[in-house]
């Protein structure tokens, strides 16, 4: 399982760095097994970033690597009593769907809220927004891209402490978002934090993806 998410995050870092289609190692599997196979699950585990690069540039998806994502959403719909990080990633794939153009399975129905993310501390509120990092993306409105609006001090503050716990998949999430949110301080030297998160744990794909992203969106001056 672990192998099968680090190739298929290796596979849209590719595409980040070059603006490609994102090849989707597996995907022969993954139709032919919807329930039970490795590719599929990978997909729910990278959730929206799967489909990114065609989110952050023109370029549509290749067929069978939006069929292999539409079907993820599809076996894979939250439980009623699901945390709120999972009810939110699935919301983030079926937006990227609606994105693309491409119909979407279920009903968003009422946007859940982000409360949680309110009353958080900036600990738990730096590893909920690196857990929901899909969801930092541009022209977004939600209720959790409003909370990180709200806490560009606190995110920060929870960017240098994964760094300093060397957690580089939280401090490259935490990143991501401070890439895209106001209000970020100028002492963080926030483009040399991500050099170093890259530099000291680029080697694991799910790193290099948001830091990668983090990279294209800063290019592109995007804030949500």
């Amino acid at each position: 399982m672990q192998g099968a998410v680090q190739d298929l995050a290796s596979d849209v870092v590719s595409a980040l760095r070059g603006g490609d289609h994102v090849r989707m190692s597996g995907t022969g599997a993954a139709m032919d097994d919807v329930e039970g196979s490795l590719a599929l699950a990978a997909v729910r585990v990278l959730g929206a970033d799967v489909l990114l690069p065609h989110v952050l540039f023109p370029t549509p998806p290749a067929p069978e690597a939006l069929a292999v994502f539409r079907k993820t959403a599809e076996a894979y719909p939250p439980r009623p009593d699901a945390a709120p990080t999972v009810t939110w990633s699935h919301r983030a794939m079926r937006r990227t769907l609606l994105r693309l153009g491409e119909p979407a399975p279920g009903d968003d129905g009422p946007e859940p809220d982000a409360a949680w993310l309110d009353a958080a501390s900036w600990q738990v509120l730096a590893h909920q927004l690196a857990v929901l990092a899909p969801l930092a993306v541009p022209g977004e409105d939600d209720a959790v891209t409003r909370a990180a609006r709200r806490r560009p001090v606190d995110l920060a503050r929870g960017f240098v402490r994964a760094v300093r716990r060397r957690d580089w998949q939280q401090a490259a999430g935490a990143g991501r978002w401070l890439t895209v949110v106001d209000g970020v301080p100028d002492t963080l030297g926030l483009e040399a934090g991500l050099d170093f998160v890259e530099l000291m744990g680029g080697g694991d794909p799910r790193v290099a993806l948001q830091v990668q992203a983090a990279r294209v969106l800063r290019a592109a001056g995007t804030t949500v």
